[in-house]
């Protein structure tokens, strides 16, 4: 467990990617629900996201052969991110006002970085087809397969701190999954937990401070 978060301004925001800077989540559970339905694991949508949610994708393999009752072939995985960046690429939008919230948060001083639990080759995708690539360099972009356990494990955001060179009290994480928010709860960073939909009751018994909009972002982070 870290030490509690410093009051005042931080010195670097955290963001999760998929649902908090791009709207994936959408086209990544469609995609999911097919695969692991064709698969023997019939699942639908919206299964697929309550299940599944902020998993390291070879756990969610094991448990779609698990759902199953047989292995899956090979190639299953890599299959499965061929045809998730092909829908990607039909069209995948920024969240409202994001683009605009790291305007304010960059023009303020204050470091931002991505770190999620998809792979980096992910993320990197992601970020270019969304138009939100130019606000990350290639140094600020982590991803859970560069240290030994990810999410809900705080050792993806201490290892962003040391590698950001900030203390983890002085960090703040802006999540919207249960697995980031815990894993920030460990690494004594802050919280901002984002909940659009006003479905954040999880996210807030973390301790996270909950916020719908983006527009509401750089006030939190003390941006006037």
């Amino acid at each position: 467990m870290g030490e509690p978060r410093e009051a005042g301004p931080p010195c670097l925001a955290i963001f999760d990617c998929d649902g908090v800077l791009v709207d994936s989540e959408p086209v990544s559970n469609r995609v999911l629900a097919e695969a692991a339905s064709e698969a023997g694991a019939k699942i639908s949508t919206e299964e697929a996201a309550e299940a599944f949610a902020g998993w390291h994708l070879d756990d969610i393999a094991a448990e779609i052969a698990r759902r199953a009752g047989s292995e899956l072939s090979a190639n299953w995985v890599a299959s499965f991110e061929a045809r998730r960046a092909a829908e990607f690429a039909k069209g995948l939008d920024p969240i409202p006002g994001v683009g605009q919230a790291l305007l304010r948060i960059r023009g303020a001083g204050i470091p931002i970085c991505v770190a999620s639990q998809a792979s980096r080759e992910k993320v990197d995708l992601v970020l270019s087809l969304s138009g939100l690539g130019e606000h990350f360099e290639p140094a600020a972009r982590f991803s859970s397969r560069m240290v030994e356990r990810g999410k809900p494990a705080p050792d993806l955001f201490l290892f962003v701190a040391r590698s950001m060179q900030c203390a983890p009290a002085r960090c703040v994480v802006v999540e919207d999954g249960i697995l980031g928010a815990r894993a920030a709860k460990q690494a004594g960073m802050g919280l901002l937990g984002f909940a659009p939909a006003g479905d954040g009751g999880l996210l807030a018994a973390e301790g996270a401070t909950l916020f719908a909009s983006m527009r509401d972002l750089p006030g939190l982070l003390g941006i006037g």
